[in-house]
């Protein structure tokens, strides 16, 4: 994210914003991961494969005896998938598709063809039953969310975010509807949750920073109020 906190334009538009040093390590992150997570929209505006293009990266995963690629996740509320998107023209790792019924049946039926879907009921993914899925129907271990920022709200609002990798690049961007990592402004999450710095770098004029989720931090908080 910028300085002043956006992560991209109030378009949408993808965050070009960073250093090639920065790109890289989100792949390095992303290869740390059974799976691999996006919302539709970020799919959609970012173009992605949800790949990962460095083969040492790959070498590394099998060498700890993972898979090659992380499998894909794509999470959409509404279901108008376009089957057309780029992820679907890679086949390197299954995909699955967590939804609702709101899927229109023609789109149901054309995506099956590509990826495995989970379809509930209501109008939005429960993402702690997507989670509870995932570990015991696909045995995900650990689970990479590259945003976007709404989807990062509704983990965030669960309290579902055990490790948190942020970069702070040096610009000032403005944009009242530019969004945050959460999202545009609005309410508060709950309760406040809480997190440690776990390492910090700075290279190419950029900060990177780890957090770890501090529950402890948030059981106090609780015990205090």
């Amino acid at each position: 994210m910028t300085v002043d906190g956006k992560v991209s334009t109030p378009k949408l538009t993808p965050s070009g914003f960073t250093s090639g040093a920065d790109k890289h390590r989100l792949l390095e992150i992303r290869a740390l991961g059974d799976a691999l997570m996006v919302g539709l929209k970020t799919a959609e505006v970012d173009r992605m494969s949800m790949g990962l293009p460095d083969k040492s990266l790959r070498r590394a995963r099998t060498q700890r005896g993972q898979s090659e690629y992380p499998v894909r996740v794509l999470v959409s509320n509404s279901g108008n998938i376009s089957s057309g998107l780029q992820v679907f023209e890679h086949q390197f790792s299954p995909i699955l598709i967590y939804s609702t019924t709101r899927m229109q049946p023609s789109i149901q039926a054309e995506l099956r063809q590509k990826a495995a879907l989970q379809l509930t009921a209501g109008d939005h993914v429960e993402l702690d039953g997507l989670l509870s899925d995932l570990y015991e129907t696909y045995g995900i271990r650990t689970l990479v969310c590259e945003g976007g920022p709404r989807l990062a709200r509704s983990l965030a609002e669960l309290d579902l975010i055990d490790e948190f990798f942020l970069t702070i690049a040096p610009l000032l961007a403005g944009g009242r509807a530019a969004p945050g990592v959460l999202g545009v402004p609005g309410p508060f999450l709950p309760s406040s949750r809480s997190f440690r710095l776990e390492s910090m770098k700075v290279e190419a004029g950029e900060c990177y920073l780890h957090y770890v989720a501090d529950r402890t931090a948030c059981t106090r908080a609780t015990r205090q109020s």
